[in-house]
């Protein structure tokens, strides 16, 4: 057997009103019963008494006592004084309380039923009796001719009477009462039913589990999960959000214009269409964001959420680095195989000093190459980056070349300076110099690496059209690209990494026209040796460098003859 659902927590809402509604309409309307009963009551009293005081005091009745036959004066005058809107009987009767009228004829000359006492004694008495019209209240005061009581006079109003004005009145007050209750009930009802659309017909046990489950699904997702009203103010904000953005603790209803957020991602949270995995920088971080708007009739808010992109964009760019060194080995592989079927060929020839002599200066070129970068760059990162680049250059048609002042001793680098962030930095530079300098005239790019004045000084100069000046800004803009959509991450990273770093970015112009950038890291007190230059012999510790030179490097420096082999293969 099913159990039934528990009620909707609109549904108890409504019983709940309704019930009150209804309790108090009947204790309104039974307060109202008893204080029109007293009324009523009181009422009949000043009544009864004001006609008995009126009659006693009128002088035809005087008159009528006097005469031989009081009844027949006093019967018709009686008579006219009861009727539905005035008491139910007057009696005026003899001291000794013989009736002279009375509402049934053949009662007159009967003994009046009730207490005459205080009357008899010049007073006024009032009290509701049983007499024969049945249980009135009655007012009974004496006839005075000058300072002698002649006669009593008695008025009353029955209880039935009474009554009957009461359940007029009582009917009415149910009528009002049952009008307010259905009004309430309406009112409830259309209350209730608002309730019941917002709360989806959730009873408080659902409403309550809910909400605990929402709770500990804010607080255990580590993507970020913002959610801001239709004032664009922050309503809702998880512990991821807060951290991704590096909001305050007091967050929460802080517009977003307010958080100090870089304006293409301020624009993403305000835009009014929804967005879906846009990348968007902070100071430290890359973050994906999309959004979408909550829409119930009318913009209610939005929603967003933020996945922290840095890690896997660094990982990116490094695979992107390897790919690019796949192919400048695979180039390498093939040129090298051609001049293996030189060597070959020229020794079948008979012409072994020229194969030798064709040998050796292959090896010598490659060799200055890996002496050239690891004399002058001792941090094996930065080394080994540069040999990979010059590969890769010169695949593309393009002269990579190390300035003479250039040295970064090993182990200069303060340990808060992350290698992934040199990479970044250094290979996203090299590669948009790359893009820039490809089919320019002269087709270099000239790198300077060096350590001054406590900083670490990263140059990297094109032959390319350069920058206008107008967009010296935008370029660090993401999205900003002349190589079409999809492109423009690389300098924003650039910056980005730059100022996690505590250094700086500054663009120029190349001697030869092209764009020249300038990244100034500090060291943080270090400085480099200014003695004579070290021997740099190679070790185990950093063999892919020197390994990886080969004749893929010989582009750092003056190109050999092999530089037009790769781009010709």
């Amino acid at each position: 057997m099913r159990l039934p659902r528990p009620r909707s927590l609109a549904g108890q809402l409504f019983a709940m009103q309704a019930v009150l509604v209804a309790v108090i309409v009947a204790g309104c309307a039974v307060f109202a019963y008893v204080t029109d009963l007293a009324e009523a009551e009181e009422t009949a009293r000043r009544q009864a008494t004001a006609t008995a005081t009126a009659v006693a005091r009128s002088p035809s009745v005087v008159a009528a006592v006097r005469s031989e036959n009081p009844t027949a004066a006093l019967q018709p005058y009686a008579d006219a004084l009861t009727g539905e809107h005035g008491v139910t009987f007057v009696v005026v009767m003899a001291p000794d309380g013989t009736r002279w009228t009375h509402p049934e004829p053949d009662r007159i000359g009967g003994t009046y039923l009730g207490h005459i006492d205080a009357a008899q004694r010049g007073g006024t008495l009032t009290e509701t009796y049983d007499g024969t019209l049945g249980r009135s209240v009655r007012t009974v005061t004496p006839v005075w001719d000058r300072d002698r009581i002649v006669a009593l006079v008695s008025a009353g109003i029955t209880v039935d009477r009474i009554s009957e004005q009461l359940r007029h009145q009582v009917t009415a007050l149910l009528g009002f009462a049952g009008g307010a209750l259905a009004l309430g009930a309406v009112g409830t009802y259309v209350i209730n039913a608002r309730l019941r659309r917002h709360t989806h017909g959730m009873n408080a046990t659902e409403l309550s589990r809910m909400h605990d489950y929402h709770q500990a699904a804010l607080h255990a997702v580590r993507e970020g999960l913002l959610m801001l009203d239709g004032q664009r103010r922050i309503a809702l904000v998880n512990d991821g959000a807060r951290d991704l953005l590096g909001l305050p603790g007091d967050a929460v209803g802080t517009p977003v214009a307010g958080l100090g957020l870089p304006p293409s991602l301020t624009g993403a949270l305000l835009a009014a269409e929804p967005r879906e995995d846009e990348l968007h920088l902070t100071d430290d971080r890359v973050l994906v964001v999309s959004t979408r708007p909550v829409v119930g009739g009318e913009r209610r808010g939005t929603v967003v959420t933020l996945r922290d992109h840095t890690e896997l964009q660094a990982l990116s760019g490094e695979l992107d680095s390897e790919r690019g060194f796949t192919q400048a080995l695979r180039a390498q592989a093939h040129e090298a195989a051609n001049r293996l079927h030189t060597v070959v060929s020229l020794i079948e020839l008979g012409r072994v000093d020229e194969a030798v002599g064709f040998a050796t200066a292959e090896l010598e070129l490659a060799q200055a190459l890996t002496d050239q970068v690891v004399d002058a760059v001792g941090e094996p990162v930065l080394a080994a980056l540069l040999l990979g680049k010059s590969a890769q250059a010169s695949e593309r048609g393009v002269e990579l070349v190390l300035t003479e002042d250039s040295r970064v001793d090993d182990r200069v680098l303060p340990p808060g300076l992350a290698a992934r962030d040199l990479v970044t930095i250094l290979g996203n530079l090299i590669d948009n110099a790359v893009e820039a300098a490809q089919g320019s005239a002269g087709s270099r790019v000239t790198v300077t690496l060096r350590t001054t004045g406590g900083e670490l000084l990263l140059r990297v100069a094109d032959t390319g059209p350069g920058v206008p000046p107008a967009d010296a800004e935008d370029v660090f803009t993401r999205g900003w690209s002349t190589r079409g959509p999809g492109r423009g991450i690389g300098l924003p990273l650039v910056r980005q990494a730059a100022r996690r770093a505590g250094g700086r970015v500054e663009l120029g112009t190349a001697g030869e026209g092209g764009a020249e950038f300038t990244v100034r890291l500090p060291l943080g007190g270090v400085r480099a040796r200014a003695g004579a230059r070290t021997e740099r012999v190679p070790s185990p510790a950093h063999p892919a460098p020197v390994e990886g030179a080969g004749s893929a490097g010989r582009a750092v420096g003056t190109p050999g003859e092999g530089a037009g082999a790769e781009v010709r293969g």
